[in-house]
This record gives structure tokens, C-alpha cells and sequence, in this order.
């Protein structure tokens, strides 16, 4: 059984080199996180909209949109409309921070693909399952109201 102390480790680690890649290219953790975020749903094919991204950093509207005035304007990150309805803004990583990103992040893909070249490809698919339905209840759980707040002494 994968025991939870493992995945908060991984968790943790993942978070370190996402506040390394913002020191890297001279960011705040945030605009990171939202960066990665753009990035990672464009690569797996669903770009986000503003209001997801919003929803996936939980930041207010308002904050989102002067994070990303901040990255478009650093070059990062382009804002399209490509949807029938006009309205609808995607938002997409820009050919030099997909580069950079790719810079930093490319040695650890390479050690993290070599990990994997010695499992089986039914594990593999297993593994990614169980991350996806993980991911799904953790979703689930922050979309959820939270406790009531402990009462002071």
C-alpha cells in the first residue's frame, strides 16, 4: 500500500522545484505555480481559461488577472481567443517559456523517464490511474465547504 507520508513527500518535492523554476526565471511562487499550471493543461491538451486557472491557484478573478497582465508582459504567456464564442479567452505558454521550461525541467524529465523504463507498461497504466483517481478525490474534497472552524478555548 502506497502510505500517504510517500505521496506528501512527492508532494512537497514537487512543490521545491516549482518554487526553484520561480527563483530561476526571477518569479514570485505564484506566478510559478499559475505558469506550470498553464503549461501542464496545454500540454495534455485542454488548455485552461482564466477562470480555471483562477479556480486550479485559488486566487480571486481580480488577482488572477494582474498575474497574468504580469506574465503576458514578461513574455510567458499569451492570451488567445480561438473558441467560437469570442469571449472565452485560453490561455497558452509562450514558445520561449515552453523553451525555458523545458531547460530547467529537462534533466528531471530524463531521470524520471529512465525510473520508469524499468516498470512494465501495465504498471505504468495502473500507476497513472491511481494518480488520476487521487487527484479526483482531492478535487472532490477541495471543491467540498470545509469544517467548521475549532471553537477558542
Amino acid at each position: 500500500m502506497i502510505e500517504g507520508m510517500n505521496l506528501r513527500g512527492y508532494g512537497a518535492t514537487y512543490r521545491e522545484f516549482s518554487r526553484r523554476f520561480a527563483a530561476w526565471l526571477g518569479l514570485h511562487s505564484t506566478d510559478a505555480e499559475a505558469l506550470i499550471e498553464i503549461l501542464g493543461a496545454e500540454e495534455r491538451g485542454t488548455p485552461l481559461s482564466p477562470a480555471r486557472l483562477s479556480e486550479r491557484i485559488a486566487l480571486s478573478s481580480g488577482a488572477t488577472t494582474a498575474l497574468l497582465n504580469r506574465l503576458e508582459q514578461a513574455g510567458h504567456v499569451v492570451r488567445t481567443r480561438e473558441h467560437t464564442d469570442r469571449r472565452i479567452v485560453t490561455l497558452r505558454g509562450s514558445g520561449r517559456v515552453q523553451h525555458l521550461a523545458d531547460e530547467f525541467f529537462g534533466p528531471l524529465s530524463d531521470r524520471v523517464d529512465a525510473v520508469m523504463s524499468a516498470y512494465p507498461p501495465t504498471l505504468l497504466t495502473q500507476v497513472e490511474t491511481l494518480i488520476t483517481d487521487l487527484r479526483t478525490a482531492m478535487d472532490a474534497q477541495l471543491a467540498a465547504p470545509p469544517p467548521t472552524p475549532p471553537q477558542a478555548p
